[in-house]
């Protein structure tokens, strides 16, 4: 048996896929995508800013799965407050509920 070394400093963080997103300037901005909820028949992305600058607090976004006027998959605003409330509540409690665990 051979023991290999490993490099944990890489894998401290939980394992989250990174999403790359194009603003309407033309900018790429990198999120850890943190979970991907079903609600109500609609798909939401839950996705954590990648700042560069450490100081900097962010907070969660919550985008829609839609298709854009090609068909293909993008993710939207929630324009909605009621609706953006309720997918907020809905992973506040999946993250309390896989905190009790």
């Amino acid at each position: 048996m051979t023991d290999h070394p490993h490099n944990h400093d890489e894998h401290d963080v939980e394992e989250f896929d990174t999403v790359i997103l194009t603003d309407d300037e033309g900018n790429d901005h990198e999120f850890l995508h943190l979970d991907t909820l079903e609600l109500d028949g609609s798909t939401y992305f839950v996705l954590m800013p990648i700042s560069e600058d450490e100081s900097e607090e962010d907070e969660a976004i919550i985008l829609k799965l839609g298709k854009d006027a090609e068909g293909g998959e993008m993710l939207l605003d929630i324009e909605d407050d009621e609706e953006w409330e309720k997918v907020a509540d809905a992973w506040e409690n999946l993250v309390e509920a896989e905190d009790d665990e």
